[in-house]
């Protein structure tokens, strides 16, 4: 049977709701930004691009330097409504990454993945933030770039080329990371790679969220590995994405919880 299938059926039988956590932490964070969706109405235009894409019928390059895409495989020209329809993160996803930075108050913010810059303009929805994103298409990043042009979002960076490459250089020059978002190379090796060289950069009240932790066996043994981290001290899984902390005055708990 399928692997995210019968991770699915997994977590639906194990997932548990607010009356059963205990942790003052993690109560309200579930119960005040993850459960209410609360910042809705806040991203209606940036939907509009959204359903614009859906609709698009030209083609782009696709670079592949990961696993192979449940979206393009290997093709090397992918209708742009094709990946916004299969490839992109859903709306719900979109609104909980801008609630976790309005928690955590987030002002340095990193997201390995940029595709069409949907999940990058919710990332850079304060204004007084600065969101730097990696995206390895040079076709996509032009999308990407179209996009915040056109929401006037001047306080995202895109930084094109192959992360395995651009991310070393990066984090050399830069001291401060409040929030990470990893959707980039659904593969083992890569994902660990970028986790532990990320959380060099980050403090005790950052927030990391893996994307796709089900897609398959390879990004499950991460998202295994990376919520068992010495440095990681509360974990939550909510199935379509996971999100660890680093608190060391939390006890080390991990949670699978409804969304």
């Amino acid at each position: 049977m399928n692997h995210q299938i019968i991770s699915y059926v997994n977590h639906w039988l194990n997932e548990v709701n607010s009356h059963s956590l205990q942790a003052p932490f993690i109560y309200n964070l579930y119960t005040k930004f993850i459960q209410k969706d609360f910042n809705k109405s806040h991203f209606e235009s940036i939907e509009k691009t959204r359903v614009k894409l859906l609709n698009e019928d030209f083609s782009v390059k696709t670079v592949n330097y990961g696993a192979t895409s449940i979206v393009h495989a290997n093709l090397q020209q992918t209708r742009v409504s094709t990946i916004t329809k299969k490839g992109l993160s859903s709306a719900k996803v979109s609104r909980l990454l801008a609630r976790l930075i309005e928690f955590n108050g987030a002002k340095n913010i990193i997201e390995l993945g940029t595709s069409f810059g949907l999940n990058t303009m919710y990332l850079a929805h304060k204004k007084d933030t600065s969101v730097i994103t990696f995206e390895g298409s040079e076709d996509i990043a032009n999308v990407a770039l179209t996009n915040f042009e056109h929401h006037q979002k001047s306080n995202i960076e895109l930084i094109l080329g192959n992360i395995d490459k651009t991310l070393p250089e990066f984090l050399n020059a830069r001291i401060r990371i409040d929030f990470a978002y990893i959707d980039a190379n659904h593969r083992y090796k890569p994902t660990i790679r970028y986790f532990e060289s990320i959380i060099k950069r980050m403090h005790k009240d950052s927030i990391l969220v893996l994307d796709d932790i089900y897609w398959s066996k390879e990004m499950t043994q991460a998202w295994n590995e990376i919520k068992a981290h010495p440095e990681v001290t509360h974990s939550i899984d909510l199935f379509s994405v996971g999100i660890v902390f680093f608190q060391p005055d939390l006890v080390k708990t991990n949670y699978r919880l409804m969304f």
